[in-house]
């Protein structure tokens, strides 16, 4: 099993647009140990030929180009995209299917019922792929109901369900339900390998802990390193528990969920900008390598 990260960063990237932070400026002044990270998103594929995409950043078009095995150029319009699986409706992991709209053929999404109540109303973008390459729906449901996807049958995907909160756009935002937001299990049939994805989580949950205790390789949330980063740093009101995110560093935290798994490969995703993780030398990045944890970072290959 072949799994690219196509993009590392939080909503918003690294640098972020409008963001003036320790981090993003000094990353656009190159004053800094940092690379830039495209928003979140990664691919899975079996043989390296057609790949699942796994959330569509609204970065895809730059994640195509960066990553030319998405575009195989076997004919005249063609894509390694055998089809998408949206993990939730945010708006950083879907809005990207817009820029897959010129596909000549109707585009295969697999996604929770409440990802698809959100995507036809709050948000309505399947409605306006409709009128372009139309969708093939796939409806998943969370927990432990594997599915594959026709060109990559060797792989099985199960979604866990995570606690978390519906987008700000959504009718029930304030009323969770259980798809909300989802973890993939990705296992390879032919190797039993598998790998669990999950770049938002928020909490260590008994089906949680089965599915890392499963994997071999565990691709989870990096997004800060405090529960109070946002705060102190004076960019919002909001801890990271309230975005739905379990921080780094802390009694219960990321770092100390993974000790218990010295044995798999830890690698952190979807990182937000002002996470000090970010810079290369900084004491929080090399605390993590000391723990044997990785950093995400786009172009990154995982093979198991």
């Amino acid at each position: 099993m072949k799994i690219r990260v196509l993009g590392s960063a939080a909503g918003g990237g690294f640098p972020q647009w409008n963001c003036n932070c320790n981090n993003c400026d000094g990353v656009r002044r190159g004053t800094i140990r940092a690379r830039a990270r495209t928003q979140s998103s990664i691919a899975a594929s079996d043989e390296g030929v057609d790949w699942i995409l796994i959330n569509a950043s609204p970065d895809i078009l730059t994640q195509i180009k960066d990553n030319p095995v998405l575009q195989p150029a076997r004919q005249a319009r063609d894509s390694g995209i055998a089809a998408v699986v949206l993990m939730d409706a945010q708006v950083d992991h879907v809005t990207g299917l817009l820029m897959l709209r010129e596909r000549n053929a109707p585009l295969p999404i697999y996604a929770t019922e409440q990802v698809f109540a959100d995507l036809t109303s709050g948000l309505p973008l399947i409605n306006t792929l409709a009128h372009y390459c139309k969708v093939e729906r796939h409806l998943i449901t969370p927990d432990n109901q594997a599915f594959s996807v026709p060109k990559v049958q060797t792989l099985a995907l199960i979604p866990i369900s995570l606690s978390s909160k519906a987008p700000p756009y959504s009718p029930h935002r304030n009323d969770p339900h259980p798809g909300d937001n989802i973890g993939l299990s990705i296992t390879d049939k032919k190797s039993g390998k598998s790998v669990f994805y999950a770049p938002g989580l928020g909490e260590i949950e008994p089906q949680v802990e089965r599915a890392m205790q499963h994997a071999d390789v565990l691709l989870i949330d990096g997004t800060f390193w405090t529960d109070d980063e946002m705060i102190r740093l004076g960019m919002s009101a909001k801890r990271a528990a309230d975005m739905g995110h379990l921080a780094q560093s802390g009694p219960g935290g990321m770092i100390e969920v993974l000790q218990r798994y010295p044995d798999k490969r830890r690698i952190l995703i979807h990182i937000n900008n002002t996470n000090p993780i970010l810079r290369e030398d900084s004491e929080q990045a090399l605390e993590l390598a000391r723990h044997g944890i990785e950093v995400a970072f786009d172009g990154m290959d995982i093979e198991i």
